[in-house]
C-alpha cells in the first residue's frame, strides 16, 4: 500500500498567542514540522509527503520549499475540512494525517500505525493516548473519550481511505497507544517546555 503522509499545518495556533507560526516553533534547536518530517522520512511505510499549509502560515510554506515535499495551500478553515480539502484536490488514496506540532514522533511509531491500518480492515483509523499518559507528563485536560474503559485524547494522528472522503461516516478503528511520542503535542508553552525537556532525556 503507497501511503501519503499529510502534514497538516495551516492552523492558526491561537492557543499559544506567539508571533511565530506553530511549526516553526523551535523544539530542541529544530523547528517542531522538520522533526515530524524527520520521522515521516525514516518510516518504510511511507512513499510520499505533503505539507497543507495556508493563509495563516506564509512562513511556514516558504520554509517547506527547502524540502523534498508537496506544498498544497488549503483554505484554513480548521483541520478536518482542510485535510478532506487536500485529500480530495490531490486525488490521494490511503493517507496518513498528522499535526505538524508533534515533536517527539518517530519513524518506528508512524510504521505501527500504517501496519495497524492496514490490519483493520476498516476505511478509517484515529490514534488516542491514554489521559492518564498525558496527566503523567504534566499534561491534560484536553477532550477525550472513553475506549474499553480507558478515558483517552485524540492524538493527532489519522489514517484514512482517500477514496471514500466525501462518505459522511465512516467506520473507524480506534488504535490507543500509551506512548509518550504521541503524548506531546504544542499547543501551550508550558507543552513545549515538556517536549524539550523529554528531548533533553532522549539525547542524554
Amino acid at each position: 500500500m503507497g501511503v501519503t503522509a499529510l502534514v497538516m499545518a495551516g492552523g492558526k495556533g491561537v492557543r499559544m498567542a506567539l508571533s511565530e507560526e506553530k511549526p516553526l516553533l523551535t523544539v530542541g534547536g529544530k523547528p517542531v514540522i522538520e522533526r515530524v518530517l524527520a520521522a515521516l522520512q525514516k518510516a518504510t511505510k511511507v512513499e510520499a509527503i505533503v505539507v497543507a499549509v495556508s493563509s495563516h502560515t506564509p512562513k511556514t510554506a516558504k520554509h517547506m520549499s527547502n524540502f523534498p515535499v508537496k506544498i498544497i495551500e488549503t483554505p484554513g478553515k480548521e483541520y478536518v475540512s482542510d485535510m478532506g480539502y487536500a485529500v480530495k484536490t490531490l486525488k490521494l488514496e490511503a493517507v496518513l494525517a498528522i499535526a505538524a506540532d508533534l515533536p517527539l514522533i518517530t519513524g518506528e511509531i508512524i510504521d505501527k500505525i500504517v501496519a495497524r491500518y492496514e490490519q483493520c480492515g476498516k476505511p478509517a483509523l484515529s490514534v488516542a493516548v491514554p489521559m492518564a499518559t498525558k496527566v503523567a507528563l504534566g499534561l491534560g485536560g484536553e477532550y477525550g473519550f472513553e475506549v474499553d474503559g480507558v478515558h483517552v485524547v485524540p492524538a493527532g494522528i489519522n489514517m484514512i481511505d482517500g477514496r471514500r472522503i466525501s462518505e459522511k461516516e465512516l467506520e473507524q478503528e480506534i488504535y490507543v497507544m500509551d506512548k509518550q511520542e504521541i503524548a506531546v503535542n504544542i499547543n501551550t508553552v508550558q507543552e513545549l517546555e515538556i517536549a524539550e525537556n523529554l528531548l533533553k532525556k532522549r539525547s542524554a
